[in-house]
């Protein structure tokens, strides 16, 4: 819930807490030169240290949102759908000097950061706080968030636990908070079912038709699977040579999509587009692959095992 401006005071007076500062953040509408409206995500940070600022510029300086009315956008909403369209139908990227409005209040981009991607896609603009509170609808609590920094040698989860108890605020460090953003994803939203659903839908066809591939290739080459019986080879060493197949398919494939995936992610790496390929990523979705091919490979399996290997002299 959003926190009157009296509660920083409080914060601040809390054992452990070198220093607090405001952070305003919501989504308002901005209006452009061009008459269109979007809707924008609006940071307002502290305005006498700039905390919580852009770390990234790519135009002009993050101290230039102490001039009137200043505001920093990122310089993918500049590029994109802050950009201001023609006549002729191309973009002209917002840049320094240009102008919008916030809740009917004139707003003068200083400059153009690079941020990373947010979860909804929309334009980031950056100002102070107490230009953000006049930006906003007027309402009797305007605070987002007290953004707080430990003494140093003090932990940040005992000073977190001091807030809770002196203020009976909600307080969490860092990595609480990444965590608690986390649930609320998985829980709150449909992102497990709908990425859920699209996971096992590809186990299932990637099990299916990679099973129909080797159970065809099994039958294709049962002749030449006798012929290997009839000279001495057990069920053991076909069944791995079976599985070494399929390992080496699977690992060729899943070795192509990911090439495909990283380009895909290289080429959108400046769109509104949030790509990440961590490498967790990387292992979890390569023993998947690996896995469904031997799964797939080992419904073949069975006619391999119930292979005669006079089965070579016949026809």
């Amino acid at each position: 819930k959003p926190l009157q401006d009296t509660q920083l005071n409080r914060v601040r007076g809390v054992d452990g807490v070198e220093w607090a500062v405001p952070l305003y953040k919501g989504l308002l509408k901005a209006r452009l030169s061009n008459g269109n409206f979007q809707s924008v995500s609006v940071i307002g940070i502290d305005d006498a240290t700039l905390i919580g600022g852009p770390l990234r510029m790519e135009a002009g300086r993050l101290e230039d949102l102490r001039q009137s009315e200043a505001v920093i956008v990122d310089s993918t909403g500049a590029n994109g759908r802050l950009a201001n369209v023609l006549p002729d139908g191309t973009r002209e990227p917002l840049r320094p000097g240009a102008t919008m409005e916030l809740n009917d209040r004139r707003a003068t981009v200083v400059g153009v950061c690079n941020v990373s991607r947010t979860f909804q896609s929309q334009p980031v603009v950056y100002t102070t706080y107490s230009r953000a509170t006049l930006f906003a609808p007027r309402e009797r609590k305007l605070m987002s968030f007290v953004l707080v920094k430990a003494r140093p040698g003090v932990d940040p989860a005992e000073v977190a636990l001091n807030i809770r108890e002196g203020t009976g605020l909600a307080a969490y460090t860092t990595d609480e908070f990444t965590w608690m953003t986390y649930r609320y994803f998985m829980r709150s939203t449909g992102i497990p079912i709908n990425f859920g659903t699209a996971v096992l839908l590809g186990f299932l066809i990637g099990t299916i038709i990679a099973g129909q591939t080797f159970f065809n290739f099994t039958l294709d080459n049962l002749r030449y699977f006798g012929a290997l019986k009839a000279m001495g080879a057990s069920n053991w060493q076909l069944l791995r040579m079976i599985a070494t197949q399929a390992a080496l398919a699977g690992s060729v494939g899943w070795g192509i999509g990911v090439g495909g995936a990283a380009l895909i992610g290289h080429l959108a790496r400046n769109s509104e587009l949030a790509f990440r390929m961590p490498w967790q990523l990387l292992a979890i979705s390569g023993g998947a692959v690996i896995v469904i091919c031997l799964v797939s490979s080992l419904l073949s399996l069975w006619k391999v095992l119930r292979l005669e290997p006079a089965v070579v002299f016949k026809g």
